[in-house]
């Protein structure tokens, strides 16, 4: 059985990959199907449309959005065979890009007042094809010779406890169920173990994203131990979510995981897309 991937990140967000150079590399690792679910956008998605045609690979169009459970959890839905052409999908998007250009405006400001020359209009010149994050923040400091490694601009400037953090506003996550299924995609809650919540919160949080339209949860991912895997695989058939998963393939930003298979033993079955293609609308 072929092998999927439907967790994947390109340079249209915070990505190293180009999604041609996804779709390639895809190729070479003989997977029948990726879906591109960049943060916040579908931009790249018409790219990697074009690059699948003629290959063996099915693009599968994604997006992955960041919301806020009951206003203090940062969590990601993951949209799966989302209509990427829809315009209000896309305007809510729009809306999306201009609150994180409101931050990134501010985390200028800040590190500006740390003694980094930095402006948001330098920043769009360099990474205006992709939604702008904390991560791009890091290169440009370890490219400039601030930090020596991006973990450093995390530790000293950008992370959630450092200087110059700003925070982000979010969707609910009810409203990023909504877009979605609006989209007529299929919403999955991606990685849940990663929120490190415990049981019975955890409980309470899937029955509450069930209820607002939630289809699915990522039951297979690049850091799960097998424990967690099976965990998650009997919290999706307690609450009737649609198994998925994939690798949050990140190329040189995330150096440990690969497309297709993870940390070296992540496996996707083909065989878990065609109930999520029924879900889709």
């Amino acid at each position: 059985m072929n092998a999927i991937d439907l967790h994947v990140h390109s340079t249209y967000s915070d990505g190293t990959f180009t999604p041609k150079m996804l779709i390639d590399e895809a190729v070479r690792k003989g997977l029948s199907a990726m879906a591109l679910t960049d943060h916040d956008t579908t931009d790249g998605i018409d790219d990697a449309r074009l690059a699948s045609s003629g290959t063996n690979v099915e693009l599968i169009p994604g997006i992955e959005l960041s919301c806020s459970y009951k206003g203090f959890k940062e969590i990601h839905i993951v949209g799966l065979f989302i209509n990427d052409k829809d315009k209000a999908f896309n305007a809510k998007l729009e809306e999306l890009r201009t609150t994180r250009d409101e931050r990134n405006h501010l985390m200028c400001e800040k590190l500006r007042m740390h003694g980094i020359d930095i402006s948001f209009d330098v920043m769009d010149n360099d990474y205006g094809n992709a939604v702008i994050t904390r991560a791009h923040f890091a290169d440009y400091l370890m490219k400039h010779g601030y930090v020596s490694s991006k973990k450093e601009a995390f530790d000293r400037y950008v992370g959630d406890n450092a200087p110059c953090f700003v925070p982000r506003r979010y969707l609910s996550s009810g409203d990023g169920i909504r877009i979605i299924l609006d989209a007529k995609g299929v919403p999955i809650l991606a990685h849940p173990t990663l929120y490190h919540l415990g049981n019975d919160v955890m409980r309470d949080m899937l029955a509450a994203l069930k209820a607002d339209g939630l289809a699915g949860m990522e039951c297979i991912y690049s850091t799960y131990t097998m424990g967690e895997e099976i965990q998650m695989r009997r919290l999706a058939k307690e609450f009737g979510l649609i198994p998925s998963g994939g690798s949050d393939f990140h190329g040189a930003n995330k150096p440990s995981i690969s497309l297709g298979t993870g940390k070296g033993h992540l496996f996707v079955p083909e065989s878990i897309l065609e109930p999520i293609r029924k879900h889709a609308h």
